[in-house]
């Protein structure tokens, strides 16, 4: 393949040829902010002094103490995230659900809360995350989501009996309140830490940084759903044992301010001349990130790739309770069991792409995870009323998809300057949270009036489109990834 230096492409970031990255593409910002990807000053001896070395694998991130303070930190918040709505649904059930009455319409509320924050909020969170010192939003969105959720005991005390808005109990209202502070902090959370890991970690060790996030926080899924409720009901007896009814708020709520508490050793070496103008209104930085993406292929790539990613597991998870309905093995209520098999699926991929991927091309390895995708798609719409290889099908799904989200994110951690990273993630988690929506709103109606075989073709379809376009884009000699 044909590489060819574009200017409209690679804008700031080709400005050094002694840095390159795996395809031939040089790479560094204009002017490299001490303990940014690619410094040569602050972390670079940080990095030698922390005993962080060349090569592929966990361990050499794992010995650098910054990024494992953050890992461990994302451990603890990614599974207070998990076990939050499991806590939710728990509070719900003895607390405001009626005898016979379905508890879809109560935690549908609570969705509504988590979800409206991510799309009013995300793009105008990254401007301010550029601004700000990425450690302290770190550690207060961790301690302030903690505080919030050790306050639901009180404030349920203190809302009683009462009955509220649309005569809806008031501490009913008292859960989605702080449901959209949570949710609101989470937006400041996400593209701060995606923020804040070039920063600690060295560029050719990114790959492997984001493979042992993503294996985090898919084992965090599978713990979560799986581990949550047996693990708040032993918190609820061990504390009820002393009196206090305040178990299941303590694991959640202590979880994130564990997380908190161990980001406050962090080390960024990020100083205030390396953030955002402070000056500029909130809509210039976002049409700033706009340009930015807008200038650079690769990140659009990334981006397209993302989003249609996260689109067809939006809508898989709601195919998935239709598939566990069809199939003669098991029950509509276990449908946990087939999420479950794809998680482990992209587990076992984005280990195996910590440890192998680091010299293979990002936009290849996309394009062979769409056709992946793809495949296992057609292949469960032939299959859904056989269990095993209904889940061997998704396991399949879950590794092929490793191949394009990590990757794909790896990609704009590394072709994004250190002061865009926050205005860039932002619109990120922004744009995916917008996608999500439409699939989880579709999917179901789709399915009922085209029925499942013709929704995973379709879906099966998308995938391709997204892949084919990708490779076409980056195959051609002006946009070599």
């Amino acid at each position: 393949m044909t590489h060819v230096h574009d200017p409209k492409l690679d804008g700031p970031l080709a400005s050094n040829p002694a840095e390159g990255s795996s395809a031939g593409i040089t790479v560094q910002p204009p002017s490299t902010p001490v303990g940014s990807v690619g410094s040569k000053t602050q972390l670079g001896t940080q990095g030698q002094s922390l005993g962080l070395d060349k090569g592929q694998g966990f361990g050499p991130v794992l010995r650098n103490t910054n990024f494992l303070l953050m890992w461990i930190g994302q451990v603890f918040s990614q599974m207070a995230d998990k076990v939050y709505l499991v806590l939710m649904i728990a509070l719900i059930t003895t607390r405001f659900q009626a005898s016979g009455q379905s508890v879809s319409v109560w935690v549908s509320s609570i969705m509504i809360a988590f979800t409206v924050p991510a799309v009013l909020f995300g793009s105008v969170a990254g401007v301010f995350v550029d601004r700000w010192s990425k450690k302290w939003v770190l550690v207060l969105t961790n301690v302030l989501r903690g505080v919030l959720v050790l306050s639901l005991p009180a404030l349920l005390w203190l809302s009683g009996a009462q009955i509220g808005w649309l005569h809806i109990p008031l501490g009913f209202w008292m859960l989605l309140a702080v449901t959209f502070l949570v949710s609101t902090l989470t937006q400041f959370f996400a593209p701060a830490e995606q923020s804040a890991i070039p920063l600690i970690v060295q560029k050719d060790q990114l790959l492997s940084a984001n493979s042992l996030y993503t294996l985090t926080m898919l084992l965090a899924v599978i713990a979560g759903f799986a581990a949550g409720e047996p693990l708040l009901e032993m918190a609820a007896v061990l504390f009820a044992h002393y009196g206090w009814n305040l178990g299941r708020e303590v694991v959640v709520g202590g979880s994130y301010a564990i997380a908190g508490l161990l980001l406050l050793l962090l080390k960024t070496g990020e100083t205030a001349t390396d953030r955002s103008n402070s000056d500029n209104h909130v809509w210039t930085d976002i049409k700033e990130g706009l340009r930015y993406i807008n200038d650079h292929r690769r990140i659009q790539i990334a981006l397209i790739q993302l989003i249609i990613l996260f689109s067809v597991f939006a809508a898989l998870a709601v195919l998935v309770v239709r598939m566990a309905e069809v199939l003669p093995a098991i029950k509509a209520s276990q449908f946990g069991f087939l999420l479950a098999m794809g998680g482990i699926g992209m587990a076992i991929s984005a280990g195996l792409l910590g440890s192998l991927g680091q010299g293979l091309p990002r936009y290849r390895l996309s394009f062979y995870g769409s056709m992946g995708m793809a495949a296992m798609l057609v292949g469960l719409s032939f299959s859904t009323h056989i269990l095993w290889l209904t889940m061997l099908l998704l396991m399949g799904l879950g590794s092929a998809a490793a191949l394009i989200g990590v990757p794909m994110q790896t990609t704009i951690q590394e072709k994004t300057p250190e002061e865009m990273r926050g205005k860039v993630f932002g619109l990120q988690n922004n744009a995916t949270n917008i996608a999500l929506s439409l699939p989880l709103a579709l999917a179901g109606i789709a399915e009922t009036f085209l029925g499942l075989q013709v929704v995973l073709l379709g879906l099966a379809g998308i995938v391709v489109i997204g892949g084919v376009l990708s490779w076409y884009i980056a195959d051609t000699p002006h946009i070599s990834l």
